[in-house]
Order: C-alpha cells, then structure tokens, then sequence
C-alpha cells in the first residue's frame, strides 16, 4: 500500500494520497488550504489517478482545495451531510459573520458531484476500502476513516482532527462539544487494536497504543473520568 502525506497552507493541515501501489488508481483525503499543488506533485511522483476525495470534515484547512482538485481529475467528493454546508459558507463554520475576509485567495463552494457519508458505511474506493465512523466533538460531521489491516501491514487510522499524537481536536468553534468528542474517543478510538496507525489532521504519524498509553484526553476517557485538560487541543 502507498500513502503519501503532507502538510498543506497555513494551518499545516495533512493532506494524504493513498492507493495500492504506485500507478493504480488512489484516494485523497482532505485536501485543505494550499493543497493543491502538493496533491498535483504527489499523483506526478507515484503515477496515480484519483477516483474521489474523501473529508473527515468541513473546516476550510481541511478542504479549500476540493473544488480544483476534484475540476481538475472529474472525480466527486464524499462528506458528511452535517458538515456538507462549511464548504460554501466557511465564515459560519468559524462563527465569524457573513462577509468578514477569511482569507483573500480562497475560492469557497461545492465541486460538481457531493457524496455524503454515514455511519458505519464502507468505502470501496481505488481497490482500497475505508469504514467510516461518524465522530463529532470537533465538528457535529466528524468522521474517521480507518483501513483493515492487510498481510503485513497494520490498520491504518486517518482520525481527522479527532485525536492527534498526545492530543484532541479543538471544540471551542461552532459544532463543537467536549461531551461529544470524549464519546467519540471512547466510541471509535478506544476498540481499536493498539497497533493501529493513527494519520491524524494535523501533526505526527503516532498509534492507538502510543496514545492510549501517553495521551491525556484518552487516558482519562479510558479511566471513566472525561476530564481531559492536560494538553493543548488542535486544529483550526
């Protein structure tokens, strides 16, 4: 398997490319602020051709470059309808008010062909497939995207800005709610196999086990307390 990942614009936000192998068909997920370019690299480098595009969720650091990517390989992209709104209205996602400049270079709206994704749906995407797990907190259309694990490699985990390598998504913007981010951890992070490779929205690569182990948000989720306070939270 080929996952190629980098960090896009100015909210650092990771953007990834997956496929089987180089030369086949791929998928990627959150193509976000000044992405496209780097997504346009990725598909030259490794020979892909990209059949969708895949979001955990709305924020414009995580799909400012949907429109261009999709126009530019005809491919549709797939959201959960909760957030299906933030890729037309941005400023509403933030709680800023209609019409106050986000950022001036930005070209907002929806690409040709909008999917929406639900619960506990499987994905079968570029010979790849993907369960998604509906995970608010972040945003009320959160979603995870995990990988089986296959031969020798583990499950791989692409958490959005639901849980990153020793913290957790911020929730303090509009659709946000500590209560429904701790139940998303303890819903979708907390079963998962500690060998499970987490691809986080932002930030390193770590594992479930890493972070059930060190990350204060789960530690305290996985105790029964749900206080989580002792790190920073992330994401935009």
């Amino acid at each position: 398997m080929l996952i190629a990942g980098f960090p896009a614009g100015a909210w650092g936000t990771n953007c990834y490319v997956v496929a089987p192998a180089a030369g086949e068909e791929c998928v990627i997920i959150d193509p976000g602020h000044q992405a496209a370019q780097g997504v346009e690299d990725t598909l030259k480098k490794h020979r892909l051709k990209p059949v969708a595009v895949v979001l955990t969720h709305g924020h414009i650091d995580h799909v400012a470059s949907v429109v261009p990517v999709c126009g530019a390989h005809d491919v549709p992209a797939w959201i959960h309808p909760d957030d299906r709104y933030m890729m037309s209205d941005p400023e509403k996602a933030l709680g800023r008010s209609i019409g106050m400049p986000l950022m001036g270079e930005l070209t907002v709206g929806e690409p040709d062909d909008v999917r929406e994704l639900t619960d506990g749906s499987k994905l079968s995407l570029a010979g790849l497939d993907f369960s998604v797990a509906h995970a608010p907190g972040h945003t009320k259309g959160s979603v995870t995207f995990r990988m089986p694990e296959a031969a020798d490699v583990p499950s791989v985990f692409f958490s959005g800005d639901l849980l990153f390598a020793g913290s957790i998504g911020r929730t303090d913007l509009p659709g946000g709610s500590h209560a429904e981010i701790l139940e998303s951890l303890a819903r979708v992070c907390l079963p998962l196999d500690d060998s499970t490779v987490v691809l986080s929205g932002h930030g390193p690569q770590t594992t479930i086990g890493r972070e059930r182990a060190t990350n204060p948000y789960l530690r305290e989720v996985a105790a029964g307390l749900g206080g989580g306070t002792a790190a920073p939270r992330r994401g935009m």
